[in-house]
């Protein structure tokens, strides 16, 4: 067997990638220690793809480049020669990475959706979003999220600080969430995919909309599927939760059901209250036919700083690993790119994106994060199937996947602040090789 092993690691501040060949032979010794074993016929679930968020606020920041930086970023993410992305996540309405906000509804017009109204708050995003399709030349999944109701359908008549969706306005909530999805559709974006509240937990200063387990669940069987189904999207698929992971088993347990089973899709969450990675598990465990999809994440300025790359992208790989480890199906980033200050954001919740504006007028630079996020998305092919492997030390985390054409890819993320030399071993052979501290390798595999 041969095989191939992509390294990045930070070097003065500065990401570094080299690649080297590595040459697997039959095992001439019983070699028992700093062994990783791969075990290509043990299968587990499917990885769809990877993807990011086209907010307002990515709009906006790409709007200042020129054409052709643009479609440089764009192909970064989506190109052919770019890191793989095939998933967008895209608000309906505002959130808080918008210039401001801003809504479509209009209970005067047909679906409550006012064309023009749309045209002026989203269309920034849509021409993102066009731009993308033609740039990737591969089928693209967009998934909308709505993070408020219009202000006159809550309970406390604000798009932020919560509230509530009134019990009278369930039905023309959805109906709204359906002809959003229809002029999308219409203006040729593929909208496959929806969930029914971003941070249905949380009370936010931008945009926000409190949902307990018995509304979401209510809301959903009696408004928003028979809506769909109505409107004939029985096809797009539904996410619920899209929260953080430390409730996220409870508020599975408590939406499904015998009569709510066939209308849920899958799972979504974030990533902000911690690893939680059992709680994956166990949806995993007793949904086997339910995706998990990560849908959120970030390096908040709150609680990182903006100048530690390398924890930053350690951040990304550690739970990348742990959440494909525990049966995840699909990874979507939030912001592409953000301004060299971390927005804009309406509210000032500042954050890191894998790409960043420069300080020079016309540049970018791709943060460290970004060169890890490759690691996965550019190896881990669409369709590829986790395998079991065994490590020798909870030093490194490691995620093993075999891909559609039969060749293996193995991530490797080395916290340590020392080297770490290890065997691979799988189907009798053996491979030594080295991953540097506090760096991050992609073993590819053909065998």
């Amino acid at each position: 067997m041969r095989a191939k092993i992509i390294t990045t690691e930070l070097r003065e501040e500065k990401p570094v990638s080299f690649e080297e060949e590595i040459l697997f032979a039959p095992e001439a010794t019983n070699q028992e220690t700093q062994v990783i074993n791969l075990y290509p016929e043990v299968a587990y679930q499917e990885i769809t793809g990877f993807g990011g968020a086209v907010t307002d606020s990515v709009a906006a920041v790409l709007e200042h480049f020129d054409e052709a930086r643009q479609k440089e970023i764009i192909e970064a993410y989506f190109g052919t020669g770019g890191i793989g992305y095939r998933f967008i996540r895209t608000p309906i309405d505002s959130c808080d990475f918008s210039r401001g906000q801003y809504c479509a509804y209009n209970p005067e017009r047909e679906g409550y959706l006012d064309e023009e109204a749309l045209e002026r708050g989203a269309g920034a995003v849509l021409n993102v979003i066009r731009r993308i399709i033609e740039v990737s030349g591969e089928d693209i999944q967009v998934m909308l999220t709505p993070w408020s109701p219009p202000a006159v359908l809550k309970t406390n008549m604000e798009r932020t600080g919560g509230g509530k969706l009134k019990k009278e306005s369930y039905r023309e909530w959805a109906e709204y969430i359906c002809s959003y999805i229809k002029a999308y559709q219409k203006r040729g974006i593929p909208v496959t995919m929806l969930s029914i509240q971003n941070e249905p937990n949380a009370v936010q200063t931008w945009d926000s909309c409190i949902f307990n387990a018995e509304e979401e669940k209510a809301f959903l069987k009696e408004a928003l599927y028979p809506a769909l189904k109505r409107n004939g999207l029985e096809d797009i698929e539904l996410f619920i939760w899209d929260h953080n992971k430390e409730r996220i088993y409870e508020r599975v347990r408590d939406i499904i059901d015998d009569e709510t089973e066939p209308m849920v899709g899958g799972v979504a969450f974030h990533w902000y209250s911690g690893d939680h990675f059992e709680g994956l598990n166990l949806i995993r465990e007793k949904y086997p036919d339910k995706k998990l999809m990560f849908s959120e994440g970030c390096i908040e300025y709150s609680r990182y700083a903006a100048d530690n790359q390398l924890l930053n992208a350690q951040l990304y790989a550690h739970d990348m690993i742990g959440n494909f480890n525990a049966g995840t199906n699909i990874f979507i980033d939030w912001n592409l790119i953000l301004d060299q200050h971390g927005g804009p954001n309406y509210s000032a919740n500042l954050c890191e994106a894998p790409i960043m504006c420069g300080a020079e007028e016309n540049s970018f630079c791709k943060k460290l994060s970004y060169h890890y996020l490759e690691h996965f998305s550019r190896y881990i092919k669409p369709g590829a199937k986790r395998i079991a492997y065994t490590k020798y030390s909870n030093e490194l985390d490691v995620l093993s996947v075999v891909n559609p054409g039969g060749g293996l890819a193995v991530i490797i993320c080395n916290k340590e602040k020392e080297n770490k030399a290890i065997y691979l071993r799988v189907q009798g052979e053996v491979a030594a090789c080295t991953i540097p501290a506090s760096g991050i390798s992609t073993i590819c595999i053909n065998y």
